[in-house]
C-alpha cells in the first residue's frame, strides 16, 4: 500500500438534501453531513471531527439519531445497493455497530428512519413502487413487521414513532396521514382518514397522542388519537412596500373543507416548481416541525420559521414569534435569502438553542431567550458556521504569502478562506455566475471567469473591488504564475497571456482545436502546459509563444493536467479512465484508474507525493514514482464529482472542491517521513489592502461621531443641572416638613414624659409591697426544708451501707464466672478452629464442581444453538408455504371486498349526512358542559382550600404545643448533662497533658530518624563513588598484565633468534648480518631509550597513587563499620522507645474506656435511685419505728433489681464480644483482652468513695 497518507481537518459545507440533515449530539456538538461524511461540530470549541461512509457510496439519502444520543443511523447506496449502517457516537473515534445491507424484499432505497424510544427498534420507509414500511430489531437485523404503506406510487416524506410508545408510528406523504401500531407480528392501521386528502409534507409528536402536521398548502393540523382537534392556515401576503408578511388566517376547533391538492410531488425541486405554477399567491409550504415542551416550531414559507405555543386549559395553539433569516449586507440580490426554505430544524436538549438547515446549503442558529426578547418584532437567526456554497465550486485557488483559499461557484459567489483558523475572510455574490478564479501569490489580488468578463480584482479588507475588466467571455480557466507577474486566461480554444505590472495582453497562444480544460505553469514560469477535449496536450514557450511539445490522443477529453518539479514530466488525466506520464511528446507510462473517471490530479512540490480526484468523489494518494499495481489509499471524501485539488505552497496541506459545493482541508504527510515539510523561511504576511477613499471616510465618520459625543456630553451636563435645581428645591420642601413634625414630636415626648414618672412611683410603691411578702414567705419554707433534708440524709446512709455489703457478694460471684468463662472460651475455640479447617476443604470441593458445571453447560448451549437454528428454518419454510396459500385467499377476497365497498360507500355517504347533524347538536352540547364543569371545578378548589388551611392552623398549633414541652425536659437534662460534662473533663485534662508530652517526644524521635536517614545515604554515595575507583583500578591492572605478557612473549621471540644466531658463530659475516636483522627488528629507534625510562617513572607513579588509595579505602571501610554499628544501636534504643509509648498510650485507652463504662454505670443508679422519691408526711414519734422498717425493706428491694440488672446488662455485652472474637480475620486492638468485672468494681467503689 501507499505510504502517503491524507487526514480530514475541516469542511466548508452541507448536504441539505440529506433528510433529516441536522441535529444535536449534546449541548455544545452538532451533527450535519457534508460531502461524505457527517461531521460532528463544537459551536464552542470550533473543532470538527468526522464519521466516514461507507466505501463505495453513491452518497448519504437519510439520517436518524436515537433518542439516548448513542447511536447514528445512516441510509446510504452502496454500489447500487442500499445499506443502512449504525454508528455508536459514544466511541472515540465512531465506530460501525450494525449494517443492514441482506434484505428479503425489493428495495431501491430508504427514504425515511426513526428510531424507538428505547433505542432498540428502527422503523425504515422504502422509495416507491415498493414503498414499504419496515420496523426492525436492528441489533440482531431481524424484521419485526413489514407492510406497504401506499399503493398508488405517492411519496412517503417522514415516518416516526411515538415517543413514549415502541408498537405506534406515523406516516405522512401526499395525501396520506397514517396511524399504526404493531401487535402480534404485525401493522395494522388505527386511524381513519376523514375529508379531502393533503400533501403533509412534516410532522412531529407533541404528547402521547397528541401529533401536529404541515401541508404544502400552508395548513396545520393537530391531530389526537387519529382525530383532528384543531387546524389553522398560514398565508403569505405580498404588502404595498413589496415585503412579504405571514399572517395566521383561518383558526377553528371544527372540520374544515381543504382545497384539492395538486398531482404527487416525489422531491423537494419538483414539490417547489410545482406548488409555485399551480398557486395564485404563494403558499408558506410547512418542510420542518420541531417539538419541543412549550409547544412547536415550524418553518413557514420561505425564509422564515413560526413559533406556537399552546393556549392554557385549551388543546388550541396560538403563533407567539416569528424568526426570520437575515438578508445578507454582501448579497446584491435582497430577495435570494428569503427564497430559501428551511428543511430541518432541531432544537438543543435543553432547548436553549435552535438549530435550522435551508435549501441553500446554510445552517442557522438562534437561542430562544433572544426570542423572548424580541416580542414585539420578528427574531433573526445567526450563521451557526459561516456562509457556505449553495451551488457546485468550479474554481479552486491559494497563495503563498497568506493562508487563504479562494473559490467561486455557480451561486454566482466568491468565498476567500483561511485554512489555518477555519474561518470566511471575505465573500461576495454577483449577478453573474463565476466559472473560474485564480489568486496571486501575495494574497492581494484575484482573478475571476464570470460569464460575460474577465475581471481582475482587489482584496480589501472588507470587500473584493473589480479594478481592471476584459472582454473574455465563459472563461472557464485562469492562472496566475508562479512569481506573480503573468496570469493565463482561456477563451474557448485560445490561451491569453497578461502581465500584472501593465495589465496588457503580451500574446496569445493557439492551437486548440477544442475547448481547454486546464491550464499550468512550469517551476520558472517559462512554460506552460495545457490540456482540452480534443485530447491534445501542449507545453508553449513563453518568451516564443510557440508550442515546444505535443502529444494528441483523439480519443480521451482530458480533465486535468499537472508538471512535475523539475518540468519534466507532465501528468494528465481524461475520460478514458488512465492516468498519463507524457515527456518529449509521447506517452511514457499510462495507469489504469480501475473502472473510475479521473477529473483532478495535482503532485507535490517535493515531487514524491500524488493526488488523485474521481468522478465519484473520492480522492486516491499514491507515492511518486507510480507503482505498477493497485498501490494508492482512498478517501471517501465528497458525494459528487471533484471539480479542481491543490496543495498548498508548504505541501502541509491538500484542498480538495466539487460538485456537492462542499470544500475540504486535508493533513497530507508521508509514513516514511520524507522531508514533505517544507520550513518556511518567512511566515504568513498580516498586511491586507484598504483604499484611501474608505480610510477617508472612516475618519469622516470618526470626526462626526466624535462631534456627536461631545455634544451628547454637553447636553447631559446641561440636563444634571436642571435636575440638581429641582432636587435642591425639594429637599428644602422636604427639611421644612421634617422640622415641624420634629416640633410636634417633642412636644409629645414631653407630655409622655410626665406620665412615665406617674407610673413608676405607682409600680414602687406596689413592689415594696409584694418584696416584703416574699421574704416572709421564704423564711416559713426553709424552716420545713431543712427538717426535710435531715431526715433524707439519714436514710441515704443507711442505704449507702445496705450497697457496700451487696458489692463484695457480687465480687465473690463475679470470680468465679470469670474463672469458668475463661475454660470456655479455650475449648469453644479449639472447636471452631477444627470446623474452620473442615468448611474450607469443602469450599474447594465446591469450586472444583462449579468448574466441571460450568464447561458441561457451555457444551449444552451450543448443542442447544445447534439445534434452534435447525428448528428455525424448518419453521421458516413451513411459514413460507402458509404465506403463498395465504396470498391466494386474498385475491379471492379482494374481488369479494370490491363489491362490499360500492355498497359501504353509497351507505357511508348517507352515515356521513346524519353525522354532520349530530355533530353541530353535541358541538352546542359540548360547549354548556364545559362552562358548568369549569363552575363546579372553581367551587371544589375554594372548598379545598379552606380545609386545606383549617388543617395546617391545627397542625401547627399541636406543634407548638409539643414542642415547648420538649424544651422544658431537654433544659432539665441539659443542667444534669453540664455538671457531669465538667467532673469528667476534670479527669480527662492530666492524661491529655500526658498525651501532649509523649507526641512531642515521638516527633523529636522522627526527626532524629530522618537526619539518620540522610547520613546513610550520603555514606551509600561515598561507598559507590569508591566501588568506582576499585573498577578503574582493576581495568588498569588488567592492561598492566597484557602488557607484561606481551613482553615475555617477545623476549621469548628474542631468544629463539639469538639461539639461531649462535648456530653461526662459526662465520662471523653472516653472524654480523643476524645480529645487525635482529637489532633491526627489535630496536626500532634511539628514543626507545628514552620511552623505556618515561615508562619506568609513570609505573613508580602509578604505584605511589594506588597505594594512597588503598590506604583510604581501608579507612572509609572503618568508618562505614563503625558508623553502621552506631546507627543499629540507636535504631534500637528508637525502636524500644516507641514500643513503650505504644503500651502506654494502649494502656491510657484501656483506663479511658473504663472510666466512660463506670460513667454510664454510675448515670444509669443515678436515674432509677431519682425515680423512687421519699415519703414526705411527718410522722409522730410513736409511728416513725415502724415506717422505717417499711421503707428500708422497699430500699433494699429496689437497689437489689438495679444490681441484678446491671450484672445481666454486663453479662449480655461480654457474650457480644466472645462471639465477635469467634469470628475468623476479626482480632482486638493489640490484643488486649477486656478486664475482669472485679477490678472494675473496685474501680467503682474508690470512685464513689
Amino acid at each position: 500500500m501507499s505510504t502517503v497518507v491524507a487526514q480530514s481537518l475541516h469542511v466548508f459545507g452541507l448536504r441539505s438534501h440529506v433528510a433529516n440533515n441536522v441535529f444535536f449530539f449534546d449541548e455544545q456538538i452538532v451533527i450535519f453531513p457534508a460531502g461524505n461524511y457527517c461531521v460532528k461540530y463544537n459551536v464552542d470549541q470550533k473543532w470538527q471531527k468526522f464519521i466516514p461512509g461507507s466505501d463505495k457510496s453513491q452518497g448519504m439519502l437519510t439520517l436518524s439519531i436515537s433518542p439516548n444520543r448513542r447511536y447514528l443511523a445512516i441510509s446510504e447506496v452502496v454500489q447500487e445497493k442500499p445499506t443502512i449502517t449504525i454508528y455508536e457516537l459514544s466511541c472515540i473515534p465512531c465506530r460501525k455497530r450494525k449494517v443492514l445491507n441482506n434484505f428479503d424484499f425489493s428495495v431501491q432505497k430508504f427514504t425515511s428512519m426513526a428510531f424507538s424510544p428505547d433505542s432498540k427498534y428502527l422503523l425504515t420507509q422504502t422509495s416507491p413502487p415498493e414503498s414499504n414500511l419496515i420496523y426492525w430489531l436492528w441489533e440482531k437485523q431481524k424484521v419485526m413487521a413489514i407492510i406497504r404503506a401506499d399503493t398508488q406510487n405517492n411519496p412517503i416524506y417522514q415516518v416516526s414513532i411515538n415517543p413514549q410508545d415502541n408498537t405506534q408510528f406515523c406516516v405522512t406523504g401526499n395525501g396520506m396521514f397514517k396511524l399504526l401500531r404493531f401487535a402480534e407480528g404485525t401493522l395494522k392501521q388505527t386511524n381513519f382518514q376523514r375529508g379531502e386528502p393533503q400533501n403533509y409534507l412534516a410532522h412531529a409528536w407533541l404528547s402521547e397522542d397528541k401529533i401536529i402536521v404541515g401541508t404544502d398548502t400552508g395548513k396545520l393540523f393537530l391531530f389526537e388519537s387519529g382525530d383532528q382537534r384543531w387546524e389553522t392556515n398560514i398565508m403569505v401576503k405580498e404588502t404595498t412596500s413589496g415585503s412579504k408578511i405571514l399572517e395566521v388566517i383561518q383558526e377553528s376547533e371544527s372540520l374544515v373543507e381543504f382545497p384539492p391538492v395538486s398531482s404527487p410531488l416525489p422531491s423537494y425541486e419538483q414539490m417547489v416548481t410545482s406548488t409555485s405554477q399551480t398557486d395564485h399567491l404563494p403558499m408558506a409550504r410547512v418542510f420542518a416541525i420541531a417539538a419541543y415542551s412549550k409547544g412547536f416550531a415550524c418553518s413557514a414559507g420561505p425564509g422564515r420559521v413560526l413559533l406556537f405555543e399552546k393556549i392554557e386549559e385549551k388543546d388550541v395553539y396560538r403563533e407567539s414569534r416569528e424568526i426570520r433569516i437575515p438578508v445578507d449586507p454582501q448579497n446584491n440580490d435582497a430577495s435570494q435569502y428569503d427564497r430559501q426554505d428551511v428543511l430541518c430544524m432541531c432544537f438543543s436538549p435543553s432547548e436553549e438553542t435552535l438549530v435550522a438547515s435551508t435549501s441553500k446549503n446554510q445552517l442557522y442558529t438562534i437561542t430562544m431567550s433572544l426570542t423572548e426578547i424580541s416580542k414585539g418584532e420578528a427574531a433573526h437567526f445567526e450563521y451557526l458556521l459561516y456562509p457556505l456554497h449553495s451551488a457546485s465550486i468550479t474554481g479552486l485557488s491559494t497563495c503563498i504569502r497568506k493562508p487563504l483559499i479562494a473559490t467561486c461557484s455557480l451561486d454566482r459567489s466568491i468565498r476567500i478562506w483561511n485554512y489555518e483558523s477555519n474561518t470566511l475572510e471575505l465573500f461576495k455574490e454577483y449577478q453573474e455566475e463565476a466559472y473560474t478564479i485564480s489568486l496571486h501569490p501575495s494574497g492581494h489580488y484575484i482573478v475571476v471567469g464570470f460569464a460575460d468578463k474577465l475581471r481582475l480584482m482587489n482584496l480589501l479588507i472588507d470587500d473584493i473591488r473589480p479594478f481592471k475588466e476584459y472582454s473574455i467571455r465563459g472563461c472557464r480557466e485562469c492562472s496566475f504564475s508562479n512569481g506573480g507577474h503573468l496570469f493565463a486566461a482561456v477563451n474557448g480554444n485560445v490561451i491569453h497571456i497578461f502581465t500584472t505590472t501593465s495589465l496588457e495582453n503580451i500574446t496569445n497562444l493557439k492551437g486548440h482545436t477544442g475547448k481547454i480544460r486546464s491550464v499550468v505553469w512550469n517551476a520558472d514560469d517559462s512554460k506552460l502546459i495545457s490540456a482540452g477535449t480534443d485530447g491534445a496536450v501542449y507545453e508553449w514557450n513563453l518568451s516564443s509563444g510557440k508550442r515546444e511539445t505535443e502529444c494528441v490522443l483523439k480519443s480521451c477529453n482530458y480533465n486535468c493536467v499537472s508538471i512535475s518539479p523539475d518540468g519534466k514530466i507532465i501528468f494528465a488525466v481524461g475520460s478514458d479512465q488512465t492516468l498519463k506520464e507524457i515527456a518529449d511528446s509521447s506517452i511514457l507510462r499510462e495507469m489504469s484508474a480501475f473502472d473510475v473517471i479521473y477529473t483532478a490530479i495535482t503532485i507535490s512540490h517535493s515531487g514524491r507525493m500524488m493526488f488523485v480526484g474521481t468522478s465519484v468523489g473520492t480522492i486516491r494518494a499514491m507515492k511518486y514514482p507510480l507503482p505498477l499495481q493497485k498501490e494508492f489509499n482512498e478517501y471517501q471524501a465528497h458525494a459528487g464529482p471533484v471539480t479542481k485539488m491543490l496543495l498548498t505552497f508548504d505541501d502541509q496541506y491538500l484542498l480538495t472542491a466539487a460538485e456537492d459545493g462542499c470544500l475540504f482541508t486535508w493533513k497530507v504527510f508521508d509514513k516514511d517521513g520524507r522531508g514533505i515539510k517544507r520550513e518556511r523561511e518567512v511566515g504568513f504576511a498580516e498586511e491586507v489592502l484598504v483604499t484611501k477613499t474608505d480610510m477617508e471616510e472612516k475618519a469622516q465618520v470618526m470626526m462626526e461621531l466624535k462631534t456627536r459625543v461631545e455634544e451628547l456630553k454637553m447636553e447631559n451636563e446641561y440636563q444634571l443641572r436642571l435636575k440638581d435645581i429641582n432636587y435642591s428645591e425639594k429637599i428644602k420642601e422636604l427639611t421644612d416638613k421634617f422640622i415641624q413634625e420634629m416640633e410636634s414630636l417633642k412636644t409629645k415626648n414631653q407630655v409622655l414624659k410626665t406620665d412615665k414618672e406617674k407610673q413608676e412611683i405607682y409600680h414602687r410603691e406596689r413592689m415594696e409591697g409584694l418584696i416584703n411578702k416574699q421574704s416572709q414567705e421564704l423564711q416559713d419554707l426553709e424552716c420545713c426544708n431543712n427538717q426535710k433534708l435531715l431526715l433524707e440524709y439519714e436514710k441515704y446512709q443507711e442505704l449507702q451501707l445496705k450497697s457496700q455489703r451487696m458489692q463484695e457478694e457480687y465480687e465473690k460471684q463475679l470470680r468465679d464466672n470469670d474463672e469458668t468463662k475463661s475454660q470456655a472460651l479455650e475449648e469453644l475455640t479449639e472447636f471452631y478452629e477444627a470446623k474452620l479447617q473442615e468448611k474450607t476443604n469443602l469450599l474447594e470441593e465446591a469450586q472444583e464442581d462449579v468448574r466441571q458445571q460450568l464447561r458441561e453447560f457451555e457444551e449444552t448451549k451450543k448443542q442447544i444453538e445447534e439445534d434452534e437454528d435447525r428448528e428455525i428454518q424448518d419453521i421458516k419454510t413451513k411459514y413460507e408455504k402458509k404465506l403463498r396459500d395465504e396470498k391466494e385467499s386474498n385475491l379471492r377476497l379482494k374481488g369479494e371486498t370490491g363489491i362490499m365497498r360500492k355498497k359501504f360507500n353509497s351507505l357511508q355517504k348517507e352515515i356521513e349526512e346524519r353525522t354532520n347533524d349530530i355533530e353541530t347538536m353535541k358541538g352546542e352540547q359540548v360547549k354548556l358542559q364545559g362552562v358548568i364543569k369549569s363552575l363546579e371545578k372553581d367551587i371544589q378548589g375554594l372548598k379545598r382550600e379552606i380545609q386545606e388551611r383549617d388543617e395546617t392552623i391545627q397542625d401547627k398549633e399541636k406543634r407548638i404545643y409539643d414542642l415547648k414541652k420538649k424544651n422544658q425536659e431537654l433544659e432539665k437534662f441539659k443542667f444534669v448533662l453540664d455538671y457531669k460534662i465538667k467532673e469528667l473533663k476534670k479527669q480527662i485534662e492530666p492524661r491529655e497533658n500526658e498525651i501532649k508530652v509523649m507526641k512531642e517526644q515521638i516527633q523529636e524521635m522522627e526527626a532524629e530518624l530522618e537526619r539518620f536517614h540522610k547520613q546513610n545515604t550520603q555514606l551509600e554515595l561515598n561507598i559507590t563513588e569508591l566501588w568506582h575507583k576499585l573498577r578503574a583500578t582493576d581495568q588498569e591492572m588488567r592492561k598492566e598484565r597484557q602488557k607484561e605478557r606481551d613482553l615475555e612473549a617477545l623476549v621469548k621471540r628474542f631468544k629463539t633468534d639469538l639461539h639461531n644466531c649462535v648456530a653461526y658463530i662459526q662465520e662471523p659475516h653472516l653472524l654480523k648480518e643476524k645480529v645487525r636483522g635482529l637489532f633491526e627488528s627489535y630496536v626500532q629507534r634511539a628514543d626507545m631509550v628514552e620511552i623505556a625510562g618515561m615508562n619506568t617513572d609513570l609505573q613508580l607513579e602509578y604505584a605511589r597513587q594506588r597505594e594512597h588509595l588503598e590506604r583510604n579505602l581501608a579507612t572509609i571501610k572503618k568508618k562505614v563499620v563503625k558508623e553502621s554499628e552506631l546507627h543499629r544501636t540507636d535504631y534500637v534504643r528508637i525502636m524500644q522507645e516507641n514500643v513503650s509509648l505504644i503500651k502506654e498510650i494502649n494502656e491510657l485507652r484501656r483506663e479511658l474506656k473504663f472510666t466512660r463504662s463506670q460513667v454510664y454505670d454510675l448515670e444509669a443508679a443515678l436515674k432509677l435511685s431519682k425515680k423512687i422519691q421519699p415519703q414526705e408526711e411527718t410522722v409522730s414519734s410513736r409511728d416513725m419505728p415502724g415506717a422505717t422498717v417499711i421503707m428500708r425493706l422497699n430500699e433494699q428491694e429496689e437497689t437489689g433489681r438495679i444490681i441484678e440488672m446491671q450484672r445481666l446488662e454486663i453479662q449480655r455485652l461480654r457474650d457480644q464480644i466472645q462471639e465477635q472474637e469467634q469470628v475468623p480475620g476479626f482480632h482486638t486492638i493489640a490484643g488486649i483482652r477486656l478486664p475482669s468485672l472485679k477490678d472494675t468494681e473496685v474501680d467503682c467503689e474508690v470512685k464513689t468513695k
